[in-house]
């Protein structure tokens, strides 16, 4: 049953993305980035709907108070596709995500998000990928936007750990923006690489803010380690029977 059910949510999922993708990227260049940001934020929170619907996994919130009123840089766990599109659809329109510059080139998905002018990286690009980041996470922050990154790189397995990348924590440290890290256990019901949702509820945990002027990025990406690391520990690792 199973897998009839994820079967039946990547139809879904696959039509939702293969209809809008395509329109967000034409209403880019017609309606205001708002706008389309809150369109974005739809097909998210429709799809995270149906994910309950259809595979019975839905999703608890801890701490979604403690979202600022103004944009910060957003470091989460990433171990799931769950959290691309809940990420998309809970967090405050107006994001821009830093991604491998890869995913741009998957039909539908890729123009989807290449309508919400993501920070595209080469990772092969060593300096200038930095360089990019930098330069192109200042502006959007300036501007008033999030920046929504994964500092794993990749999707990490629940139990595994890999070093976290400095990027986003460099990117903290030249801005002074503040940094707020999100912690969850979506890999335990929906692998990184697998077709199968389990069913059961996803705990997405918020931490607070963390202040950035004065520190080393090297500071601030422990902090953020640290802080996921010691949440995920501490968040359910069982499946519903």
């Amino acid at each position: 049953m199973v897998l009839v059910r994820s079967l039946l949510y990547l139809l879904f999922l696959s039509l939702t993305t293969m209809v809008m993708a395509p329109l967000f990227y034409l209403l880019k260049w017609l309606i205001p980035f708002g706008t389309l940001a809150r369109l974005g934020n739809l097909w998210g929170r429709l799809n995270l709907e149906a994910l309950g619907l259809i595979c019975r996994l839905r999703y608890r919130l801890h701490g979604f108070d403690k979202i600022p009123s103004d944009n910060c840089i957003v470091l989460s766990k990433h171990s799931s596709a769950w959290e691309t599109i809940a990420l998309r659809g809970l967090l405050p329109p107006q994001t821009t995500w830093v991604i491998k510059r890869e995913l741009l080139w998957i039909p539908f998905f890729g123009w989807g998000m290449a309508a919400f002018d993501p920070i595209a990286l080469d990772r092969k690009a060593g300096r200038q990928s930095i360089k990019k980041l930098l330069h192109e996470g200042r502006k959007w922050l300036d501007s008033g936007r999030w920046v929504v990154i994964f500092p794993e790189g990749t999707r990490v397995a629940p139990g595994e750990r890999i070093k976290y990348n400095l990027g986003g924590a460099m990117l903290a440290e030249k801005t002074g923006y503040p940094v707020l890290p999100i912690a969850h256990n979506a890999g335990v019901f929906w692998s990184r690489r697998g077709l199968l949702k389990y069913p059961g509820v996803i705990d997405l945990v918020v931490g607070d803010p963390i202040p950035t002027k004065g520190l080393r990025a090297s500071e601030i990406n422990q902090r953020v380690e640290d802080w996921i690391e010691a949440t995920v520990d501490r968040l359910p690792r069982g499946r519903e029977a």
